[in-house]
């Protein structure tokens, strides 16, 4: 993952439902084929996010665990619009 992001959102501080909304709000805002890099922390938005962006039709490049963090720690969801 070498390529940056066109752009990045942090969700670290919500809560589901929130944390979709504001992807979708952030997606919403991009071209066919921008890149968003996603900040999340915990399992219910590490599920839930990236299923719901798929179910929009969005492609998702990766998901990865910050460097240094755990499991259920802050992962780098990246994003690319459909």
């Amino acid at each position: 993952m070498n390529e940056k992001a066109n752009y990045y959102l942090d969700i670290t501080g919500e809560l589901c439902p929130m944390t979709f909304v504001k992807t979708k709000l952030a997606i919403e805002k991009m071209h066919t084929g921008d890149t968003l890099e996603v900040r999340l922390k915990g399992d219910e938005p590490l599920r839930n996010v990236p299923r719901s962006v798929r179910e929009l039709g969005h492609v998702i490049v990766s998901v990865a665990p910050e460097p240094g963090e755990s499991a259920g720690g802050i992962h780098r969801l990246r994003i690319a619009k459909a």
